[in-house]
């Protein structure tokens, strides 16, 4: 397992350089990270119109950096990846409407994938 792997795993919260160091929740899917923004969902401005963005992940047990690297950013075409929406949804804590979040997210939020550069 490698330490973006590792680390993505483990803490489901990271850093993305956009207009200031945002943080974001995501969920870990088959070497990429996923991540929601809009329609109610934690907003990351300008992230969807990115070809590549600088992530941080800290470690869960100390809060100390634990890898910075570049990802390629693509839009999830929701329909069509529904297993990665699904993974998502799961991650999901807390939604107040939790039995209609797809739905919700097709209509209002933009799916993101985040395809670091290197695994190292």
């Amino acid at each position: 397992m490698t330490v973006i792997e590792e680390g993505a795993k483990k803490s489901g919260v990271l850093w993305l350089a956009l207009d200031r160091p945002r943080l974001a929740w995501h969920a870990w899917h088959e070497g990429a990270i996923y991540l929601v923004s809009g329609g109610g969902e934690q907003e990351l401005p300008g992230l969807a119109q990115l070809d590549r963005v600088q992530v941080s992940l800290r470690s869960k047990d100390n809060g100390g950096l634990l890898v910075t690297f570049g990802a390629a950013v693509a839009v999830v075409d929701q329909a069509a990846e529904s297993e990665v929406v699904a993974v998502l949804a799961k991650e999901r804590l807390n939604a107040a409407d939790s039995a209609h979040l797809t739905e919700r997210w097709a209509a209002e939020s933009v799916v993101v994938r985040l395809s670091p550069d290197q695994l190292s």
